[in-house]
């Protein structure tokens, strides 16, 4: 705690990486806990991503926010990217996003 309090230690020194997650993922798969394991591995899909960026994605996925359209396109972006787990939350959500007469959701 004095390290940090010093400033000797930063976020930088602390934060997850893709590999930790990935072996958190392992143990609570190991130990049954399937959806957890899901959410750590799309979580160290996203480490690298900026956080204004993790907004917008998040900010698409809620119920009303983006066209089916929308949310296939930024799957395929996220799939072009490297993340194909988060990838396929979108693709989920595009498949049960209803679309109106005039495009809106």
């Amino acid at each position: 705690m004095g390290a940090v309090l010093a400033g000797e230690i930063g976020p930088d020194d602390i934060r997850i990486s893709p590999d930790g997650l990935a072996r958190q993922a392992a143990v609570a798969r190991e130990h049954g806990d399937v959806q957890l394991a899901e959410n750590l591995l799309r979580a160290a899909e996203l480490v690298a991503v900026p956080e204004d960026q993790l907004l917008e994605y998040y900010e698409l996925l809620r119920p009303g926010r983006a066209t089916p359209d929308r949310l296939r396109s930024v799957g395929e972006e996220l799939r072009n990217r490297g993340m194909p787990l988060v990838a396929a939350l979108f693709t989920e959500a595009a498949a049960v996003t209803p679309v109106t007469r005039d495009g809106d959701v």
